[in-house]
């Protein structure tokens, strides 16, 4: 890095998407209510509606004090849906966008999310710590549809 690039902040998305042999009607079912929200991410009070803010809830870790802010951006229904993402503190506190799109293909449903916005190195923790944690939340997500059918 020269001197110029210091203080600079790269931006990162982490991007995961798999193919899930269901119709988009379920995926969107297990990415929109609450209880099943609770069953693949975090207990929540969450409300399908733009503009609506709700909260994630886990154990605190570190400075983080296991609250994720969130408010409902945009809703496309059986096809988009993405959320402001907010938490933690200091300088590894989190402005992030959370988009969610499905997409019918011929085997059920391709779901991709990207979890936009990571400022770097601010927000390195959390980047690498979710960079593999979103996939095993699809695999999650994968569970409770087929428990749907």
């Amino acid at each position: 890095m020269t001197e110029s690039d210091a203080g600079k902040s790269e931006i990162r998305d982490i991007t995961v998407e798999d193919v899930l042999p269901h119709a988009p009607a379920a995926v969107w079912k297990a990415l929109t209510t609450a209880e099943l929200i609770t069953r693949w991410l975090m207990p929540n009070d969450f409300a399908l509606e733009v503009g609506r803010r709700f909260q994630f809830r886990s154990a605190p870790m570190g400075d983080w004090n296991g609250i994720v802010d969130c408010e409902i951006l945009e809703v496309e229904p059986m096809r988009r849906l993405a959320y402001r993402w907010q938490g933690g503190s200091g300088a590894g506190t989190l402005d992030t966008i959370v988009t969610w799109t499905l997409t019918p293909v011929e085997a059920g449903t391709r779901l991709k999310m990207v979890h936009s916005g990571f400022r770097l190195p601010g927000n390195r923790n959390a980047y690498d710590a979710m960079s593999p944690g979103w996939g095993h939340v699809l695999q999650g997500i994968a569970r409770v549809t087929a428990e749907l059918a």
